[in-house]
């Protein structure tokens, strides 16, 4: 047997175990912990192909410096001696650091204590400001700390769960997926999901209300006062611990159930549906995500769902409370550490002067921030007006996911020196790096990530170190040695990193902060090899590996007074959309990608599912605009322009487009959507509205559409629309232009990268435009083509499947060009289920068979077996097929 190690997968917020064992052959199985309390064994599709994104190919492998190779000496001293003259220069607010969900935090905290404690600025802000920056916000007002005050297991105990702007089945799979359990145990259990599009959550949902973009506060305050007037009120835990009831409840009955209806696009009916529905269960978890916590009003949503369980005591009890769900593996950790530029290590207040001087006295430092550092939107802007002069970015793609992209790629273009730590060589954000710094990646770096619930789990090497890459906190802290602050950075390894960090949760706390993991202040290297998943808070002498710990249920919270806070809500003014921009743009996640895709894209089966970038638009939208299913698309604003394919569906409602945020440069010509994204934030989380700029849409005039598979990576940088994805033995590539192609043999060999003249089998009918051509190595397929003057009907996988296939004789090859499989080359249509590589002629082969539900196709096909989040187009599938025999 290969050795074991027990890790944590990188990717969401649910922190799910993973079990990993490296291959005599250099791969790397993976499978999930069955003894992890956040998944009990259960991967979602993401986590199960880790093992296929492991690769060397595209690493940053040595320290570069202006583009050329260099050694971590010379590659530290530049960026030291750049910081250091910067500084003395222009002072301590002219650096800065922007980091990441993605790093360990041990690698925070070092980037933190640098940053707040020795250069003396709070210019330290995270990605995590653009998904979790509002729940942050709403915490702290309502309960005086950044707590999240239940488990897991809530969402099992409940009676009533509310999901609130999260496409959790997409998005957090594993987590779907012990919902979906908890409901079949207690059919009785209701589901309510609250989102402006029909994701594929809604499947489990009893009640979709497909709301107004961001009316989550009028929604959440006609909650409050129907609360108030049906007698749902725990009066005794009002006044025992809480502040400001009645301006809260004043503020929420400023809208009657009208206008309530009116500003949601909700019926009076559904309302009172969800209101009693609400009201008159005592067990109700509401957990919300992005489509709360991404909008201007971000943090008054927060607090308006907090209002409701504050005013209910529904909060701290099994079953029962407000939970946010994070979306990075690592933001509760960043949180925990202060990775933001309003925040303290250790949950300590920025603000607070008492804070700042604890923090100072445990450091040592010579100087701590004494006023909040730019926020992410904010930094950049300062970026580029001049006022920060150097900044380090870590493990994020900023030019690909901040809003009004474009303008931060200007930007960073204009900054005197940009640093960028990164596994990867080329990415949006590395193209303009200074010096790039190659840090270990997923399975070659050791440290900690905190999940939703506050569970303290171990991410350990199992791969040696790609060539010269470094751990984050090592690059750090040998930068502060060389800026002169060498001692408060000799660490000897992570381990000496955490056992930092939880003495400093311990230290001046005796119980006056919700953070404190004092007991394991002192473990050995050996205990931190071993340490198993742990919750917070766990003070000195209180070690567990099971505590479960909930809070609030009878008070406890950290404001001076030990009260919770309500918060008065008013409704917030709405982004308008206008005759020139007339449609609502939504970003997301697709279900088996991740961020910017550096290490997804990586693996063939996950591009399988969706492997383009696209726009969702409403039926009724596009025939008023004249677009077609799968056509190109332009989507389009005063800030930039992308192309995307269409897809037409009643997903969303008309006036409202969805695309999601994966795409970069390096793998589609044109998708980096948060260009489209409007600077704007909220005005007390500073998080931008990712989720509510406006947009056009219109046709794009598409001469050609075509589809390629290739043995390399194809030569598409001439045309306006392209986007490729891994294939398993080569790639393949969606492609479009709007000029004629009239050599069609030039056409082929330079995209196919063959040399000119190289044989090629060719087809072209004029009348009908269609184009085929096929390209052999021998007897190997190494290149296909198929183009057309309409979308190509051609299986993808199919095709991708037949790179390096040999094929003998001239009939096979011709199958080949015409896009016909054989009996001996099965279709498997569109990858369904990515985990299990089940296509959707499968699954119609299953239900013609006679299997009518989602179990027995799992059962003949192995379709939703694995993580089950394609459990729901499974059913979907099903549904269309009995409609059609009904007919």
């Amino acid at each position: 047997m290969q050795d074991q190690i027990k890790t944590t997968c990188p990717y969401c917020g649910v922190g799910c175990g993973i079990i990993a064992a490296p291959q005599p052959d250099g791969s790397t199985s993976i499978k999930g912990d069955p003894e992890h309390p956040a998944n009990f064994g259960a991967l979602c599709s993401k986590g199960s192909a880790l093992g296929e994104t492991l690769d060397l190919e595209g690493r940053l492998l040595a320290p570069q410096i202006n583009g050329v190779a260099s050694d971590w000496d010379n590659a530290l001293n530049v960026v030291a001696d750049t910081f250091n003259k910067t500084i003395a220069e222009h002072g301590p607010d002219s650096v800065a650091f922007y980091v990441s969900g993605q790093i360990l935090t041990e690698d925070y905290y070092v980037a933190n204590k640098l940053m707040k404690g020795f250069i003396g600025s709070a210019n330290i802000d995270t990605n995590s400001r653009l998904c979790m920056a509002s729940s942050v916000a709403g915490h702290r007002r309502a309960f005086g700390s950044d707590t999240v005050p239940g488990i897991y297991e809530d969402l099992e105990l409940a009676d009533v769960l509310v999901l609130v702007g999260s496409n959790l089945a997409w998005c957090h799979p594993v987590l779907y997926q012990r919902i979906v359990a908890a409901k079949n145990k207690r059919p009785e259990m209701k589901i309510v999901l609250i989102d402006p599009r029909r994701t594929m959550t809604a499947d489990i949902a009893d009640l979709h209300l497909a709301i107004a973009p961001d009316a989550d506060v009028e929604l959440f305050n006609g909650l409050f006062s129907h609360l108030f007037q049906h007698g749902a009120i725990d009066h005794d835990y009002i006044n025992n611990y809480t502040n400001d009831f009645t301006d809260a409840l004043d503020s929420a009955r400023e809208l009657d159930s009208e206008a309530v209806a009116q500003r949601t696009g909700l019926s009076l009916s559904e309302l009172d549906v969800f209101y009693s529905l609400w009201a008159g269960t005592e067990k109700v978890v509401t957990l919300f995500s992005q489509g709360v916590n991404q909008s201007h009003s971000g943090t008054d949503k927060v607090n308006a769902i907090i209002n409701c369980h504050l005013a209910t005591g529904r909060i701290g009890k099994p079953g029962a409370g407000p939970f946010s769900i994070t979306g990075q593996p690592n933001a509760m950790g960043g949180r925990e550490v202060g990775g933001l530029a309003n925040m303290l290590a250790a949950h300590m207040e920025l603000e607070n002067p008492h804070h700042r001087d604890v923090v100072q006295r445990f450091w040592g430092s010579p100087k701590i921030a004494n006023k909040p550092g730019l926020k992410a939107v904010d930094m950049f802007d300062a970026v580029a007006d001049g006022r920060i002069k150097a900044i380090w970015i870590m493990a994020t793609n900023p030019v690909a996911t901040m809003p009004d992209a474009s303008a931060v790629e200007n930007a960073l273009k204009a900054c005197p020196f940009v640093v960028v730590s990164d596994i990867m060589s080329h990415t949006d954000t590395t193209r303009h790096a200074d010096v790039k710094l190659p840090s270990l990646g997923w399975g070659e770096k050791d440290g900690t990530v905190t999940n939703s619930e506050r569970r303290i789990s171990r991410q350990r090497a199992f791969l040696p170190a790609a060539s010269s890459a470094k751990a984050d906190w090592w690059q750090m802290a040998e930068v502060a040695k060389r800026m002169g602050f060498s001692s408060g950075f000799n660490f000897a390894n992570a381990a000496a990193v955490f056992r930092e960090y939880a003495a400093q949760t311990a230290f001046e706390n005796n119980g006056t902060r919700d953070l404190d993991i004092g007991a394991y202040a002192n473990i050995s290297d050996k205990e931190y090899s071993q340490l198993s998943a742990f919750q917070w808070p766990q003070a000195k002498g209180q070690i567990t590996e099971k505590i479960d710990k909930r809070f609030f249920a009878e008070g406890g919270f950290y404001t001076s007074d030990g009260k919770a806070n309500f918060v008065a809500i008013h409704a917030p003014k709405q982004v308008a959309k206008t005759a020139e921009y007339p449609f609502t743009l939504n970003t997301g996640r697709t279900r088996d990608q991740w961020h910017t895709m550096t290490r997804t894209a990586k693996s063939p089966r996950l591009s399988s599912h969706i492997g383009e970038p696209f726009v969702e638009i409403n039926g009724a939208d596009a025939a008023a605009l004249n677009i077609q299913n799968a056509d190109i698309v332009r989507v389009y604003n005063a800030r930039g322009s992308i192309i995307v394919r269409g897809l037409i569906t009643e997903r969303v409602k008309a006036g409202q487009v969805f695309v999601p945020m994966h795409f970069t440069d390096q793998i589609s010509a044109n998708a980096r959507v948060d260009q489209l994204v409007a600077p704007l934030t909220d005005p007390i989380s500073g998080q931008p509205a990712l989720k509510s700029s406006t947009v056009m849409v219109e046709r794009f005039p598409a001469r050609h559409f075509g589809f390629v598979v290739s043995a390399q990576k194809p030569n598409v940088a001439d045309l306006p629309y392209w986007t490729v994805a891994r294939a398993q033995d080569g790639w393949r590539t969606e492609l479009s232009t709007d000029q004629r192609i009239d050599d069609i043999e030039d056409f082929a060999t330079r995209l196919l990268g063959l040399p000119s003249g190289y044989p090629l089998l060719l087809f072209r009918d004029h009348h009908s435009g269609l184009i085929r051509a096929a390209a052999f190595d021998g007897e190997k397929l190494i290149g296909a083509l198929f183009i057309g003057t309409e979308p190509v009907a051609v299986s993808r996988n199919w095709a991708a499947e037949r790179l390096g296939d040999s094929f003998t004789d001239l009939a096979s090859r011709w199958r080949i060009v015409a896009g016909h499989p054989s009996a001996n080359m099965p279709d498997k249509g569109a990858i369904i289920c990515a985990c299990m590589n089940v296509g959707i002629n499968e699954i119609t082969d299953a239900l013609r068979a006679g299997n009518h539900t989602v179990a027995s196709i799992a059962k003949v096909t192995c379709a939703g077996t694995n993580c089950g989040s394609c459990k729901a187009e499974i059913k979907v599938i099903i549904d269309g097929h009995t409609i059609i025999a009904a007919e």
